[in-house]
């Protein structure tokens, strides 16, 4: 910073460096980089402790149990664990709506860090190459979201922080999150819930449904990307 100037034009020249892209980018690079070293180091949340936490916690229990599923979702950390616990924690209906609950807050706020960060930098990087893609994206965004989020294999964790810097609609984001997202919670927490008993029909008819739910899933985000690419293509 240049000794001779003023503090209020030291000030705006700091906000403006602090406001352009690439620095907003490197924050959210090493945020997730940070998130990513924390998760491989200190591993998984424990489940057992986190049940003991929630039943301690009483009538609170499962606002607790939300609140925890979206900060672990910002923190990229898997959520298959904690939705199968759901499921034992408070049975699959109310296992489904606590985590459901959870995982859009964790989602869209993962959804509004990659775009508040990343998306200018995007902009920066590629320029208008990509507004017919965009323009897609923002008409058709809840259709692709919806067809994306069926799918298990997804990774769910780069499709929040994906979405952020592409064009897609906070609303249709959020929305088509919920839709998507809703099947396969629901068979996790069957699964979490019935993890005792293997040989139930609650637990053989979940198995059942991730599997057409990964089939399903998969054949739509295939027909979303194929229809991205022809308006990516011009």
């Amino acid at each position: 910073m240049n000794r001779n100037e003023t503090p209020p034009a030291a000030v705006s020249r700091l906000v403006r460096i602090v406001a352009s892209p690439w620095p907003r980018l490197a924050v959210l690079v090493m945020f997730l980089a940070g998130a990513a070293t924390l998760l491989a180091t200190r591993g998984t949340p424990d489940v057992d402790a986190l049940r003991g936490r929630v039943a301690d916690a009483g009538v609170w229990g499962p606002v607790l149990f939300a609140a925890g599923y979206a900060v672990g979702t910002v923190l990229l950390v898997p959520g298959v664990l904690l939705t199968a616990a759901a499921g034992a924690l408070f049975g699959v209906v109310g296992g489904s709506v606590v985590v459901l609950a959870g995982a859009t807050v964790g989602a869209v706020a993962s959804f509004l860090l990659g775009r508040w960060l990343g998306r200018p930098a995007v902009e920066r990087l590629v320029g208008g190459r990509l507004d017919r893609l965009d323009g897609f994206l923002a008409r058709r965004g809840l259709v692709a979201i919806v067809g994306l989020r069926l799918a298990p294999l997804v990774p769910f964790a780069l499709l929040n922080y994906g979405s952020g810097v592409t064009a897609v609609r906070l609303r249709d984001y959020t929305l088509g999150s919920a839709i998507g997202m809703t099947p396969g919670i629901v068979a996790y927490t069957a699964v979490g819930g019935s993890l005792t008993d293997p040989t139930s029909p609650q637990f053989l008819i979940a198995l059942t449904g991730l599997g057409v739910l990964t089939v399903t899933g998969l054949l739509a985000a295939r027909q979303a990307r194929r229809r991205a690419a022809k308006v990516a293509a011009g």
